[in-house]
C-alpha cells in the first residue's frame, strides 16, 4: 500500500545493516519531505533484522517487506520494484539505491530533475567518485572493458537510479531483473540518462561484498546478455578453430615434404588439435550457460509475493483513505 500524495518511492534494500538503514532514513526524511515513502526490502536478516523503528524515529513514511529468506542484493530490488509496480501511481516516481550511504540521498533532486524530460524513461547515476580501494578500482576499469568486449554494451552504472512508472512496470516484468539490476535497464530498451553523482562513505559497519562476490556479481551482468555473448564466443571459437586447422595442415604438409626438425610437428599438431577441442568445449559450456539462464526464475508482478514473509508499515503512513490498495 503506497500513499497516493507521495510523489518519490524509493526502494532500498537492506541485509544485516539496521544502523546504516535508520540513517537513511533521517535523511531521506530531511531532504524530501513528507514526498517521499520508503520501501525497504528486508533481505532475510538474522542478526540485525529490520523493523519501522528507523523509520518511525525519523517520522518518515514508509513499508518494510520482510523476505523468508536471503535472495540477494538484485533480487531483492527485483522484489521491491514488483511490489512497487503493483501499487504505483501514474504521477509517481521510483528511486532505487542503497542503504549503506553510498547513495547519498542529496543526489536525488538532480536525478529527478533530469527524469522530468518527455524523452526520458530511467535516470542512472554514474560515479564522478569512489571511496574504494586501488584494487577494487582495477578490477572495475578491467570489468567495464570485458564487458564491452564480451557483450557489446558499456556499462557505466550500478543500482542507485530514478525511473518513471513505465520503466518500473516494464523492468518488473523481465526475469533478467533479478539477475543484475543494470543489466537490465540496458536490456530494457527504455529511454536512458546518465547522471555524473559522487558516491559518499559508508554510514556505519562494513561492506558485506567481498571480492568474489563482486567478480560473481560482475558475471551475472554478462549473463543477462547470454545470447550475444554466446554469439560473439561462437565467433571467437570458430576463428581459432579455424586457425587450428590451417596451423595444424601446415605442421603435416612441412612434415611431409621434410622441411621440419623431428619432433616439430607431433608438437604443433598436437597443441592445435587440443586448442581445437577446447574452443569446442568452450562453445558447448556457453550454449549450456543460456539456457540455464533463460530457464531462471521470473520474478515479477505476478510471483514476488511468494518471497514476502511480512509487510510492516511505518506510523507515519497516511490515513487508509490516500491509501492505493
Amino acid at each position: 500500500m503506497i500513499p497516493t500524495d507521495a510523489r518519490i518511492i524509493v526502494v532500498t534494500p537492506v541485509y544485516e545493516d539496521f544502523e546504516a538503514s535508520s540513517r537513511l532514513f533521517q535523511e531521506l526524511q530531511a531532504e524530501l519531505g513528507n514526498s517521499v515513502f520508503i520501501v525497504a526490502v528486508d533481505d532475510g536478516s538474522v542478526k540485525q533484522p529490520l523493523d519501522t523503528s528507523g523509520m518511525d524515529l525519523a517520522g518518515a513514511r514508509g513499508t518494510v517487506l520482510k523476505l523468508r529468506r536471503n535472495v540477494g542484493h538484485q533480487k531483492a530490488i527485483a522484489i521491491g520494484l514488483g511490489y512497487v509496480s503493483t501499487h504505483i501511481g501514474d504521477n509517481q516516481l521510483v528511486v532505487v539505491m542503497d542503504s549503506d550511504g553510498e547513495d547519498l540521498p542529496s543526489s536525488i533532486p538532480k536525478l529527478l530533475s533530469d527524469l522530468e524530460k518527455n524523452d526520458v524513461d530511467v535516470v542512472v547515476a554514474r560515479r564522478k567518485s569512489r571511496f574504494e580501494t586501488m584494487r577494487f578500482k582495477t578490477f572495475y576499469k578491467v570489468y567495464k572493458r570485458l564487458f564491452r568486449i564480451i557483450t557489446g554494451r558499456t556499462i557505466s552504472f550500478g543500482n542507485f537510479m530514478a525511473m518513471k512508472p513505465v520503466g518500473v512496470k516494464r523492468l518488473s516484468a523481465m526475469p533478467e531483473l533479478s539477475i543484475h539490476v543494470a543489466s537490465a535497464v540496458l536490456a530494457s530498451k527504455l529511454r536512458i540518462v546518465t547522471c555524473p553523482q559522487d558516491r559518499g562513505p559508508r554510514y556505519a559497519g562494513q561492506s558485506k561484498m567481498n571480492f568474489v562476490g563482486l567478480a560473481l556479481h560482475g558475471f551475472k551482468g554478462m549473463m543477462v546478455f547470454a545470447e550475444d555473448v554466446l554469439v560473439r564466443v561462437g565467433i571467437a571459437s570458430a576463428i581459432v578453430a579455424a586457425l587450428c586447422v590451417v596451423f595444424g595442415s601446415t605442421a603435416v604438409v612441412l612434415k611431409t615434404i621434410g622441411y621440419s626438425t623431428p619432433g616439430w610437428a607431433s608438437v604443433v599438431l598436437g597443441i592445435m588439435i587440443l586448442m581445437f577441442l577446447q574452443t569446442g568445449v568452450l562453445a558447448l559450456m556457453t550454449l549450456m550457460l543460456t539456457g540455464v539462464v533463460r530457464s531462471g526464475t521470473v520474478t515479477s508482478e505476478l510471483d514476488y509475493q511468494d518471497f514476502i514473509d511480512e509487510v510492516l508499515v511505518s506510523q507515519q503512513n497516511a490515513h487508509p483513505a490516500k491509501i492505493v490498495s
